[in-house]
């Protein structure tokens, strides 16, 4: 694939990455349901309980999965998949469908449905499509601001963050809605969210970076945060920090991509989304630092390295990754 340094994306490796989401956009099955039944009522089909959602695998595979292409659609305004993409979001996003995903995330017993990871990505798609400034942004209303109901109810009644490498990780669903915060000029939610990274992380020294990765994430815990914390703290403020969370920073420089022994198994795979969003880590770190500086170029050559040992894989030809990889992908290449 077009993809020599793992630093930019060309147009064809989009077109690649778009074909991938529009082959399961509408792929209703396999599917894994993130779904708590209340009675015989909801015994019910993938694309009957989320008309919108309902393809890629996941819930929240398709959400971001809408996100790559409203994303790519507006850094490639020539990609070749252009109509396509504009026919999928007009009859996914479409007003009648986005009300029945509202109905199914606000029904009674579906606090916890998706929370905070397919949250994090509702918002992120969101903030694509206003910045944008796609019709699809007005008819999304409904489900962004049930979504900024849910993250208000809930933050401030979790005592702790989750970390993990996996969906759950608070930093990573943090940031995703902190950047639709920041888009949308609500500045109600940015500062719960600035609140609760500060609470949640500010105090954090010693990161265990030599504990990951685990066997099956597809994030790192540390890296995610410190990440985070780049957005929350002012630069004066985020040095020292990083200096007392990562204190051997230079350390960053030797890390070794994870390896991926087996892409048809679906939690094995996770390790190619570990090295791309590494990647997008060490970028997003070594962007912090002064150039030239030393540590600078380690951390950049650390996540060329990581880049390059995943992006020959997003597509592998196996259902288990291309339904969700190049989404990480492209939040490494086309931020």
């Amino acid at each position: 694939m077009a993809l020599e340094s793992g630093d930019t994306m060309t147009l064809a490796t989009a077109s690649r990455y778009a074909g991938l989401v529009l082959a399961c956009a509408r792929r209703e099955y396999p599917n894994k349901l993130d779904h708590v039944m209340a009675g015989a009522f909801d015994v019910r089909s993938p694309r009957e309980l989320h008309p919108a959602f309902y393809g890629c695998f996941d819930w929240h595979s398709a959400v971001h999965g809408h996100w790559l292409l409203a994303r790519l659609l507006r850094a490639f305004p020539a990609l070749p998949e252009a109509t396509e993409i504009r026919t999928l979001l007009d009859e996914h996003l479409a007003p009648e469908r986005v009300r029945g995903e509202t109905a199914y995330f606000t029904r009674p017993g579906r606090q916890s449905f998706e929370r905070t990871y397919g949250w994090g990505w509702l918002l992120k798609l969101d903030a694509e499509l206003a910045t944008g400034g796609t019709r699809w942004h007005a008819h999304l209303q409904p489900l962004r601001e049930a979504v900024v109901a849910a993250f208000e109810h809930f933050l401030p009644r979790q005592p702790t963050p989750i970390r993990t490498g996996v969906h759950p990780n608070t930093a990573f669903s943090l940031s995703l809605a902190l950047d639709q915060a920041r888009v949308s000029g609500n500045l109600r939610l940015e500062a719960l969210l600035v609140e609760r990274a500060r609470t949640y992380y500010l105090r954090d020294r010693n990161a265990p970076l030599a504990w990951e990765p685990g066997g099956e994430d597809f994030l790192s815990p540390c890296l995610e945060e410190a990440s985070l914390m780049a957005k929350v703290l002012p630069a004066p403020d985020f040095r020292p920090w990083l200096e007392a969370f990562l204190p051997d920073l230079s350390s960053l420089g030797a890390l070794t991509p994870a390896q991926v022994p087996d892409r048809t198994d679906p939690k094995l795979v996770h390790l190619d989304g570990l090295n791309l969003s590494r990647a997008r880590n060490l970028r997003e770190l070594a962007a912090t630092l002064d150039p030239g500086e030393p540590r600078q170029k380690a951390l950049a050559d650390a996540a060329r390295r990581h880049a390059q040992a995943a992006l020959p894989h997003v597509l592998s030809g196996q259902y288990e990754g291309e339904h969700w990889l190049a989404t990480f992908a492209v939040r490494l290449l086309a931020p």
